[in-house]
């Protein structure tokens, strides 16, 4: 028969404290309160979980497997006790944030130090993750809000844009390419390609746009993300295609040489979020942050805002 949480948490602390007096103590009660409660129990799960040799309880192998999982369930009551705590003392709550990593490194962190500064009693997490893992925080209801630079596409998120950045090359420093204002795809024909395997939904914005330019992606290595791509150029290994949120977040990007190319793909970065469960006040509070920041540093305005700005 099933334990409720009072038998569970007699058992856990008769299992740490390994005496009914230890137990007795941990919780504020009666050693014959515990005893009976253990008792109990013991019935109700059919089976000893201590035996009791010259007046001392030793756990039986049945209940130190059944203790592994008692364990799982009271860190998941903590968590639970932890965040009320956090409510009451937080009148402000609680704010989790995910991101792409480009979008990740630069721009999110100064829009939580912006926040922070009108919201100072406001908890915050803030992850960067890649893409598989920021759509399963935000499924799972483990993050208020997502801000990735790719598409995302699912019945049960919601996605707004934010702003818009194009694809650029970075040359290492000094490259013969430097010398042009803008390049074209078939400029990189002779120099070694770094680019992004095709089945990362990096990887398919450059393979489309090699593919629309009728160009031969021929790279001589394929990496994880821009970050790496940037890391590898300002080593001197090759030339790549990043994002503009990688290259104006990049520690060396002094030491690399940016040039915008030819129609290159217009890259939206989204807000992302659970549909059709409405948005705190502190997660709009943020956002609307992170909007005043993107455009004051000036990257492209969403769709519908840029036509009501050309109209």
């Amino acid at each position: 028969m099933a334990l409720n949480l009072r038998q569970i948490e007699i058992f856990r602390a008769v299992m740490i404290t390994g005496s009914i007096s230890g137990a007795s103590q941990l919780l504020f009660v009666s050693q014959p309160a515990v005893s009976r409660l253990l008792s109990h129990t013991e019935q109700r799960v059919g089976f000893a979980l201590f035996e009791r040799i010259k007046g001392r309880l030793y756990a039986t192998p049945e209940a130190k497997k059944l203790f592994h999982e008692v364990e799982s369930v009271y860190q998941a009551v903590q968590r639970v006790n932890e965040l009320a705590t956090d409510l009451a003392d937080n009148r402000s709550g609680i704010l989790n944030i995910v991101s792409s990593p480009s979008i990740g490194q630069m721009l999110i962190p100064q829009a939580i130090t912006l926040f922070r500064n009108r919201h100072p009693d406001v908890k915050l997490s803030f992850h960067c993750l890649n893409y598989g893992y920021l759509k399963e925080r935000l499924l799972s209801r483990q993050a208020d809000l997502g801000i990735i630079i790719l598409p995302m596409e699912h019945p049960n998120l919601e996605v707004t844009p934010l702003c818009s950045n194009r694809l650029v090359c970075v040359l290492p420093y000094n490259h013969e390419l430097a010398r042009r204002g803008t390049l074209a795809l078939a400029d990189l024909r002779p120099f070694p390609l770094i680019s992004y395997d095709k089945d990362s939904p990096f990887g398919g914005i450059v393979s489309r746009f090699y593919q629309a330019e009728d160009e031969a992606l021929r790279p001589i290595m394929e990496v994880g993300s821009p970050q790496n791509a940037c890391s590898l150029v300002q080593m001197g290994a090759g030339v790549a295609l990043v994002d503009e949120f990688s290259v104006r977040s990049w520690a060396g990007s002094s030491q690399m040489v940016v040039r915008p190319v030819a129609r290159a793909p217009i890259l939206q970065a989204n807000l992302v979020h659970v549909r059709l469960e409405p948005l705190s006040q502190l997660t709009q509070a943020f956002i609307g942050e992170l909007r005043q920041l993107v455009k004051a540093q000036g990257y492209g305005l969403p769709p519908e805002e840029a036509e009501l700005a050309a109209a």
